[in-house]
């Protein structure tokens, strides 16, 4: 019988080839034109590379693989066969991707997801505000899955109040940045949660649960700093969060009784339901919640006047397969309240099928195998290792502009390296995200700073400091490597 742990996405099970005939540079070649043209094309489209123009790049990444391979007598059919194992090895990450969208339509439409940022913003206290934006800004992007949604929004909203108060904007920025990317880092919602795990070879509620080692010391260091903060600092007025409240609450129907879908789901997670049947159910939840605390959401939805079978099966299905979005009198929550259902899922799914293209190739031509030894004799420690992935990880977000492909380049190249010490892939996936999806917004030119600092009118220069959360997590993530303090290894793995 296969074990619970077992992850339905594990490249690393997969034999690295090797080539002898292949040198160090040639292997390099494909990565390095990689990167550059990345840098480029980010350039060049700012947010817009995201969309599809990337997910070429990767292709064409894969081509000049594919060249190279030809002139070291790797047949096409060879590089074909491996391309096809990489694609199959994503394909449990892949369905999880979509019941994620899937339930992330349901539980916007039944109110849970409106319920957990109501209450979350009741929290605010004009001393302890700073530590409250982070707690606030980890809630809803728990909720969500989104840093990006919670920092456009709620977001803007706090740098508003904690101006009105006399808090400086890098200081509330960051704390808004911090919680964001917090929630964002542990939400099965989000996409580079999701990613890493895939990358790695990992399952996503293992990696969340490995992730919180190093995860949680963070965000508790990160409150301590603010709560000192906000002492520290004289503060002036209320806060007003009156006019989100009312606006929340006119277009919901507000209950704490809807917690027990989030907490229903929790439980099959505790329990080591597999990850696609606690999606399911609660996906499935969500939507009788919809339909019962809801029904006029659902029936707008649908396009009904009435609520009956048909149109209630309607305004699910549209919630968990396509856009949806409910309107409330505040047009800065409105953003907030919109989810894209499985089809919203289809930009990550695309970028995970082209970074397997081009691992497969650089796989099938011993690229990946001749690195990994390179790697291996650079860095003969543990620590070296995961130094090593930090470092690429920081220098892609910096030259390829993406947090993205800060986690998809190296999770492919340091499987093998991983594996080879003897690490399991939570290692590997925790390093990722602790390194590469956290600091992409510390640097101006990466879509991640870019879109952040854009959106909450404060300049990266201004928030860098302050958004303690991530550019503590690097660090967090190497000291626990430097004593081995929760470093799994291959043998645990059950």
């Amino acid at each position: 019988m296969e074990s619970q742990n077992t992850t339905p996405t594990d490249p690393q099970n997969e034999n690295i080839i090797e080539n002898r005939e292949l040198n160090i540079w040639e292997a390099l070649l494909p990565v390095l034109i990689l990167v550059g043209i990345l840098f480029f094309n980010v350039y060049l489209f700012g947010d817009d590379a995201l969309s599809g123009s990337n997910q070429f790049i990767l292709l064409l990444g894969a081509a000049v693989a594919a060249m190279v391979g030809f002139f070291n007598n790797v047949t096409y059919k060879q590089m074909m066969e491996e391309i096809a194992r990489n694609v199959k090895s994503t394909t449990g990450a892949l369905l999880i991707l979509l019941m994620v969208g899937s339930l992330a339509g349901t539980w916007l439409i039944s109110g849970i997801i409106p319920t957990m940022i109501y209450y979350g913003l009741q929290i605010l206290n004009p001393t302890i505000f700073l530590a409250a934006c982070v707690i606030i800004c980890a809630i809803i992007s728990i909720a969500t899955g989104s840093s990006w949604t919670t920092s456009a929004t709620v977001g803007i909203a706090l740098i508003g109040i904690g101006d009105t108060l006399g808090i400086s904007l890098g200081m509330t920025a960051g704390a808004v940045i911090s919680g964001a990317y917090f929630g964002d880092k542990m939400s099965p919602l989000s996409d580079t949660t999701n990613l890493a795990p895939a990358m790695a070879g990992g399952e996503l509620f293992s990696h969340i649960k490995y992730m919180a080692y190093t995860t949680v010391p963070t965000i508790t260091i990160t409150l301590i700093v603010f709560i000192i903060i906000g002492f520290a600092i004289d503060t002036s007025g209320t806060p007003q969060i009156d006019e989100q409240l009312n606006a929340i609450k006119g277009a919901f129907n507000i209950s704490p009784w809807l917690f027990i879908v989030p907490l229903l789901v929790i439980g099959l997670i505790i329990k080591k339901t597999p990850p696609l049947i606690a999606l399911l159910a609660g996906t499935l939840l969500g939507g009788i919640a919809a339909i019962i605390a809801q029904p006029d959401i659902v029936m707008n939805i649908a396009g009904s006047t009435e609520l009956n079978f048909n149109s209630a099966y309607m305004g699910v299905m549209k919630a968990i397969t396509v856009d949806t979005a409910v309107e409330t009198s505040n047009a800065e929550l409105n953003d907030l309240f919109s989810a894209g259902g499985m089809s919203g899922m289809l930009g990550t799914i695309w970028l995970i099928i082209c970074a397997m293209v081009f691992g497969g190739v650089m796989d099938a031509i011993g690229a990946l195998s001749k690195i990994s030894k390179s790697l291996l004799n650079a860095f003969d420690s543990v620590f070296g290792l995961f130094a090593s992935t930090v470092a690429t990880c920081l220098a892609l977000n910096v030259t390829a502009s993406d947090q993205y492909l800060a986690i998809v380049v190296p999770g492919r190249m340091y499987a093998k390296a991983f594996k080879d010490k003897g690490l399991a892939p939570e290692n590997l996936s925790r390093t990722l995200e602790d390194s590469g999806t956290v600091t992409s917004v510390l640097i101006p030119w990466n879509t991640c700073g870019a879109y952040q600092s854009g959106v909450l009118g404060v300049p990266v220069a201004d928030y860098f400091f302050f958004a303690i959360f991530n550019w503590l997590s690097p660090f967090m993530t190497l000291l626990f490597a430097a004593f081995r303090i929760k470093i799994k290894q291959l043998a645990q793995r059950s």
